[in-house]
Order: C-alpha cells, then structure tokens, then sequence
C-alpha cells in the first residue's frame, strides 16, 4: 500500500465520521467508532483487493464497525440527527442558517422513522454521495436492489415529510 496510516486518516476521515454520526448520533461514540474503522482497515490493508474505491471499502468497514457496536449495545435502530451537527455553512445570513437548520432537522426527523433498510440507502446515496456501485457493495446489495430500495425510501421520506408538516401546520 503506497498511503501512509496518516494520509489515509486524513484523506477519509471526514467522510467516514459523517457516516458513522448519522447512525449513532453521539459526537464522541462516533469519533471512537472512526478510530476503531481504521484499526480495522490498517489491520486488514493486505486484504483490500481494490475490487471497490479505497473510500467505498472503509465505508464497508465503518458500517460493520456500527453494526457491531449496535450488536453488543442490543440496539438496531437509527437515531435522528444531532442538533448542530453538519450543518450548512453556506448559508450567509443568520436567518438562512436557522431556516437550513430547521429544515435540515426536520428531514433528518423523518428519516429516522424510516425503516433501516432506507436509511442506509438514503445515507449513502444522498447524504454521503456514494455512486450506485458503491452504496450496493457497502451494503452487500445488489445494484438492482439499491436503485428499487432508493425509489421506495424517497417516497417512503416524502410521505413522512408530509405527515410530518401536517401535524404542524
């Protein structure tokens, strides 16, 4: 392996952190369970076949380093998004930030009542940006099931924004 442990955190670590804090929704689990996908990762770098991206194959690992951790804790489940967390900072005003934020909580709301099936494809696909390929290697999907799942989760998410604004307006 030409990277270094460094480059490889340095490169991949944001990414990576971004999608284990959307499962776990705890700053300092989720910064634990980034360390525990590269001890993993620099544990296992032999067998990394190159058969997926360097980012789509730690994206493997973190998913199975949550699962794990959901496994031992008996919870498998998504909890919503944190308050605060990732938002937009291309908002100028402060007022655009508090819209985006409001509506940034909402969405991410209505995801976590979605089953667990569509919040990993919503996640990878819309919120990680990983390609088609990548979400069904991830998820040990086939490309077919990705697309099938995706277009049920959208509708599954907007039904529930509705509800959701329904109930509070």
């Amino acid at each position: 392996m030409e990277q270094s442990l460094e480059q490889l955190y340095l490169e991949h670590s944001n990414r990576i952190y971004r999608y284990i804090f959307l499962q776990v929704r705890q700053k300092e689990l989720a910064e634990d369970l980034t360390q525990e996908t590269f001890y993993r990762a620099f544990k296992s770098i032999h067998s990394f076949n190159k058969q997926a991206s360097m980012s789509t194959w730690l994206l493997k690992i973190a998913r199975n380093a949550t699962y794990d951790h959901f496994r031992r804790k008996r919870i498998i489940q998504f909890f919503g998004f944190g308050k605060g967390e990732l938002e937009d900072s291309n908002a100028s005003l402060p007022e655009d930030k508090l819209v985006k934020k409001d509506e940034a909580s909402r969405l991410y709301k209505a995801l976590s009542t979605l089953k667990k099936d569509h919040q990993d494809v919503l996640i990878l696909r819309k919120i990680n940006e990983s390609s088609i390929k990548e979400t069904a290697y991830v998820l040990g999907w086939t490309e077919t099931k990705v697309k099938s799942t995706m277009a049920r989760a959208f509708a599954a998410l907007k039904k529930e924004m509705y509800r959701m604004e329904g109930n509070n307006g």
